[in-house]
């Protein structure tokens, strides 16, 4: 079997249970829009404000929901010996990362479709240049995904594991909502030009982190 194909297979694997319990759908994409209308609320008295910070609410949004979206994708495994049969399955290492990474991915980006239009609607800012945003959002996005993956399989075999999760993962992601956030200013302005540093940096950083990842996984599955 290719490695390609047991990505897709365990991706799959994710992706059906989550279509199933709609956890995605019925909790962390309401706690999202929570999140952000509450910040809308706080700023209301200023809408000049409230324009200007978008983009930091934002992804500050995004990785919150990404901490959800990371204790659920280990905790779906925590019953029932599914984890002894993920490391008897004869799957690759970098197979299963990749393959939950992409999981936690996809649903990410329907999350930030769903909150991108709350911000553009409720917030009433205009994006102008959507290339450069939409490429800070990809690398952002996988960067995250990477970076929760690897960091959620260190702590899988933790009784704490979900106040665990947050601890280990924020203080490694502040540089992608450093740079994301810097890129949709950008964007956002109209200044494409001050937004292509920033998807270079999130773009390094998720290579950086999957490359970590594949390499370390397996091994950290294995003593979870």
């Amino acid at each position: 079997m290719t490695l390609w194909r047991e990505v897709r297979l365990v991706a799959g694997k994710d992706l059906r249970i989550e279509a199933r319990t709609r956890v995605t759908a019925q909790q962390i994409v309401p706690f999202g829009l929570i999140v952000l209308l509450l910040f809308a609320f706080a700023l209301d008295p200023d809408r000049g404000i409230l324009r200007r910070v978008a983009p930091g609410l934002f992804w500050v949004t995004v990785l919150l929901a990404a901490l959800l979206a990371v204790s659920r994708s280990f905790g779906i495994e925590a019953d029932n010996g599914a984890r002894d049969g993920l490391r008897l399955s004869g799957l690759d290492g970098p197979a299963l990362f990749l393959g939950k990474a992409a999981a936690i991915a996809v649903q990410l980006l329907a999350l930030e479709v769903v909150l991108a239009a709350t911000v553009v609607l409720v917030y009433g800012i205009e994006l102008n240049t959507l290339v450069p945003l939409v490429l800070a959002t990809l690398a952002a996005t996988v960067g995250v995904a990477a970076t929760g993956t690897l960091y959620g399989v260190l702590a899988a075999g933790v009784r704490v594991r979900e106040t665990l999760v947050p601890v280990l993962l924020l203080p490694v992601v502040a540089p992608v909502l450093l740079g994301a956030t810097r890129a949709w200013e950008a964007a956002i302005d109209g200044i494409p030009s001050d937004a292509w540093p920033w998807v270079a940096l999130l773009a390094v950083f998720a290579l950086l982190f999957t490359a970590i990842g594949m390499l370390a996984f397996g091994p950290l599955l294995e003593e979870a």
